[in-house]
């Protein structure tokens, strides 16, 4: 009966809340710690630009070793006390507020010769000084005695600043680049390199509040203009299927360099500022709620599994990029919170909560079961900004104890006597010399707010929206107008700035789309979560060690229409299932199917259609079982395993050349057991690129060129399954490995299987070419250096093509459209994709030699490939074959050995002649590239070719080895590191 009693009360008590003057406790030492952070900087580091709190000393631009990106925050230019302004306001620090009012206007100057970040000037020091701003015009009309004596001077202050970002929006495509000199501007010719031509989604979707306000408080229209630009250009460069966006594009082409597609690092604050520019801009302005609507239907179909908010592919959404969160997302309920939609916030919160009571905090980079995947912690405000907005939305007291732990890990891990260290190990508590400006513009800011009853005793921030570095923007700006002289002098400014910088920006603005927002989208409150029980069953459902990606969600309360989920998405049959990949596993659990593994090692199917998701699931399930059986009985009747009568079937390789080439060729080529399986299903379609190294048993070069790439590269020096994982690594879509074995071809030898080393942690599939096919295929690539090939079964290739228009449709012309109306295949499936009838002509080509090709089987299989034109030694010959070629290519080398009656018998000559193709395609590939600006520059390529080997240990090796053995026997006459199995070693022995 006590225990009882106990827990009613104990109930009781969580549901009423925290009392008032406990509430208050928290709110003062808030404002304890604050004033510990904040002194320890003015004491030890002022004017530098951050505080070292464990050497008790400032962190100036190149006084202490290169951080690299991080360090272009710094412009030493007191970031922090910029940054801090309107903390201090908020805080109702006043006398502390004027006193760093005074500091930044007697001190402060950017006339400095010093490389910044655009993104991190742009939402520190422009949105401090701004937030400054506002907070000291509130402050004087509300306390008329105080401030009397400020005259606008932050403003003018911001205005210089950004005029001095303005040169990096000299850009084709209107994106601004990602650094700029505060003095000189821009290099040209740096801005072309790679470190300047790249830039984040955030980077350069992340201006419009600070530019729109900065435009609106001066009249310089051109802030908002180049702003608004920026937004509308990434708005076009969606995905037009998917509605998703990439994390990092070329400032100068447009071109998606990194395609992954999520809420996180790279792209978190692009979001945010759609939706808030939409709120201070206003709808009839504006086309922003419309954007972010689409993007937000994709967001929460695509990128969000179970709980867990994950990285996609945005041309492939049902293709995970990733298995890990990173820390940044932590602000995404905060925004669900802001368009209303509640619950989905709810359960995302208490996830991230449950990694925060794991670890302490929330590491930079978390699995989906909770493990650390980058184990440092900043000290970032992401997580304590949604838990005040879900407290603000719902009163609900638990987010008041999610506070108290922050604040609590907060004083006992971080606090030190000259501020708060960063953790740079959530596991063990090791500290970091670091505190970030954000620490005391954001951290603290939310997390008094959190404490402070509503209305807020100093300033009532509801009527502002933060900004992402958490400064105050004030909905209504007519409010903070400027006296008419300092009106003039911006108006002279104006003129100036846009004589200089309006015609030297080559950008056009796209018209925006005339639809309009019909989304109310203030929160809005269900009757179920005016409940705390109810809020509190959201949370427990999340709460436990499942996987966040299988905890089943609540429906969005946004009623947004979302893409269909399985409308390009194939059933799983029984042929490409493999009990160790993580999908089928998924799949089959969708269908109602449980794996169970028996005491034998063998596995159960289970098949109950009321565990299915759906009926169609359950049918699915049904029709999988039926197949499984079929195929078992078929096995069993011909004594064949089920790996040879998968593995041992042939795959292609097809080339897409273009319409100069007479015939589509095919070239057989062997599979591997190991990664993703081309049989029964869709082939892939990508481009190709020589790996560098061309073993690829160490770290490859050049890996922007490789990203959703076929890496070539050439068999031996490691095990088959090595190279592949270092492809996928670097986000290769697939490998093709070049045998060096001249005694096996195609044509007169069976088709054989790459093993693996019985850890099959490889998803993409990987193939083995013999030697002339090789020969051919490097051919063509010098030939076409963004030449696009299908890979995987044959008679796959057309429905390959149209389920995969829109992969292709970015690797060909993605941007030289053209209006001649053009439908692939059969129309139906065009009106089911809604289309857009404008597509590339190569695309037209494609089609009409797939349809030719299926018509009147005209594929060329290579037994005798056409010529070959090695360099300047020899001259073409029509009726020579490549053997011939090659043969009077080695004559003319002088290298006698190759000559044995035409055929390359000598490993020596082989490998030197292969040499040059593969540096001729690298060469041709790198040379496109770069013209492209597509890719890193090319590099110096060293493939050595001295090879060491007597024609004994030659033969010996032609007799002994197989194809599913893992390495060559041959052995380069270059050091290198390689994993040999048992059965190996004894073989050399």
């Amino acid at each position: 009966m006590f225990i009882r009693i106990f827990q009613i009360l104990f109930l009781i008590s969580a549901i009423a809340g925290m009392l008032p003057e406990e509430q208050s406790k928290l709110r003062l030492q808030v404002i304890d710690m604050f004033k510990h952070g904040f002194g320890s900087y003015m004491k030890y580091a002022y004017p530098a630009d951050e505080l070292m709190p464990l050497s008790c000393k400032g962190r100036y631009r190149g006084s202490e070793t290169s951080r690299g990106d991080i360090d272009d925050a710094l412009g030493n230019f007191s970031l922090t006390l910029v940054d801090s302004l309107d903390t201090l306001a908020v805080l109702g620090m006043f006398d502390e507020f004027e006193q760093a009012l005074r500091q930044v206007i007697q001190h402060v100057s950017f006339d400095r010769d010093v490389i910044v970040s655009v993104f991190e000037t742009n939402i520190r020091m422009i949105g401090g000084l701004l937030g400054g701003h506002i907070s000291a015009k509130y402050i004087n009309s509300h306390h008329p005695l105080r401030l009397s004596w400020y005259r606008d001077e932050l403003l003018v202050l911001a205005h210089d600043l950004g005029i001095r970002l303005l040169p990096a929006f000299n850009t084709t495509s209107g994106l601004p680049l990602p650094r700029v000199n505060l003095r000189y501007g821009i290099d040209l010719t740096l801005s072309k390199s790679d470190r300047e031509r790249f830039t984040c989604t955030a980077c350069a979707g992340t201006l419009i509040l600070e530019w729109a306000t900065l435009s609106r408080l001066t009249g310089n229209y051109l802030f908002q203009q180049y702003a608004d630009r920026a937004m509308s250009y990434l708005w076009e460069r969606r995905h037009r299927q998917s509605n998703l966006m990439g994390t990092i594009l070329n400032v100068h082409s447009g071109d998606w360099i990194v395609r992954e597609a999520g809420i996180g690092a790279g792209i978190d604050s692009y979001y945010e500022y759609l939706f808030k520019a939409y709120v201070l801009l206003g709808e009839k302005n504006t086309d922003y709620l419309s954007r972010f609507q689409e993007h937000y239907s994709s967001i929460m179909s695509y990128v969000q599994q179970g709980v867990a908010m994950v990285n996609v592919h945005m041309h492939q959404p049902y293709r995970l990029a990733k298995n890990h969160m990173d820390a940044l997302l932590a602000f995404w309920p905060g925004l669900q919170v802001m368009t209303g939609d509640i619950k989905p916030a709810i359960e995302l919160h208490e996830m991230l909560y449950q990694v925060v009571k794991k670890h302490k905090f929330l590491p930079e980079a978390f699995t989906t079961d909770y493990r650390i995947h980058w184990n440092s912690h900043p000290l970032r405000p992401e997580f304590v900004e949604s838990t005040y907005f879900l407290y603000k939305a719902t009163g609900d007291p638990h987010y008041l104890e999610v506070g108290r732990t922050i604040l609590n890990n907060l004083e006992q891990h971080a606090r030190v006597p000259c501020g708060y260290a960063a953790i740079s190990d959530v596991s063990t508590g090791q500290q970091e010399d670091r505190m970030d400006s954000f620490v005391l513009a954001e951290t603290f800011k939310y997390l008094y707010l959190l404490f402070d009853p509503s209305p807020h005793r100093y300033i009532d921030v509801d009527q502002f929206i933060f900004s992402t570095e958490a400064h105050l923007i004030p909905i209504d700006l007519s409010l903070f107008n400027i006296n008419a002289t300092l009106q003039k002098e911006f108006d002279q400014k104006t003129l100036l700035s846009a004589r200089l910088y309006e015609q030297k920006n080559l950008s056009l603005t796209e018209p925006l789309n005339e639809k309009r927002a019909k989304y109310n989208q203030c929160p809005a409150m269900d009757d179920q979560l005016n409940s705390h029980q109810y809020k509190e069953q959201l949370r427990r459902n999340i709460r436990g060690d499942q996987d966040m990606t299988e905890t089943i969600t609540t429906t969005s309360a946004i009623e947004l229409e979302k893409p269909p989920r399985n409308e390009t998405h194939r059933r799983l049959i029984a042929s490409e299932f493999s009990a160790a990949n993580p999908e089928h596993v998924t799949q089959l659990s969708q269908m109602g199917i449980q794996i169970q593994t028996m005491t034998d090692g063998r596995i159960q199917l289970i098949h109950n259609s009321a565990n299915a998701a759906s009926r169609e699931d359950a049918e699915n399930g049904l029709l999988f079982i039926q197949e499984m059986m079929d195929m078992m009985k078929n096995i069993t009747e011909s004594n064949q395993s089920p790996l040879e009568s998968t593995y041992h079937m042939p795959l292609t390789v097809i080339p897409l050349t273009n319409i100069s080439e007479p015939k589509l060729l095919s070239f057989t080529v062997s599979s591997a057991q190991f990664g993703k399986q081309l049989y029964g299903k869709s082939g892939i379609f990508a481009q190709l690129y020589v790996a560098q190294p061309f073993s690829a048993c160490s770290h490859l070069f050049s890996s922007y060129y490789l990203y959703s790439r076929i890496g070539i590269v050439r068999r031996g020096d490691c095990m088959f399954i090595e190279k592949a994982r270092r492809l996928e690594s670097i986000h290769a879509v697939g490998g093709i490995v070049i045998d060096h074995n001249t005694s096996l071809k195609s044509s007169t030898n069976g088709i054989f299987s790459m093993t693996g080393d019985g850890n099959n942690n490889v998803h993409i599939p990987v193939v083995l070419m013999f030697k002339d096919e090789a020969f051919h295929l490097l051919h063509l690539l010098t030939k076409y250096p963004n030449l696009i090939v299908f890979m995987g079964e044959e008679k796959l290739l057309k429905e390959s093509f149209y389920e995969q228009i829109e992969v292709l449709e970015s690797l060909v012309e993605p941007y030289d459209q053209t209006n001649d109306p053009w439908i692939y295949g059969q129309i139906k499936w065009f009106e089911k994709k809604k289309l857009c009838p404008m597509i590339p002509k190569k695309l037209k080509e494609f089609e009409l030699k797939i349809l030719q090709r299926e018509k009147y089987q005209d594929t060329e299989t290579i037994e005798k490939p056409s010529v070959i034109q090695f360099e300047r030694f020899i001259e073409t010959d029509d009726n020579k074959s490549v053997d011939e070629i090659t043969s009077q290519l080695f004559a003319s080398l002088n290298l006698t050995a190759a000559n044995s009656g035409g055929q390359l018998n000598n490993i020596d000559a082989y490998r030197s002649a292969l040499d040059k193709i593969v540096r001729a395609a690298i060469v041709s590939a790198n040379q496109s590239l770069s013209a492209n600006n597509t890719a890193v520059p090319s590099q110096q390529v060293e493939i050595p070719v001295i090879i060491k080997q007597q024609e004994e240990e030659e033969q010996q090796q032609q007799q002994q080895e197989t194809l599913t053995t893992t390495r060559s026997a041959t052995t380069d006459a270059r050091e290198y590191t390689e994993k040999r199995s048992e059965t190996e070693d004894k073989h050399m022995k």
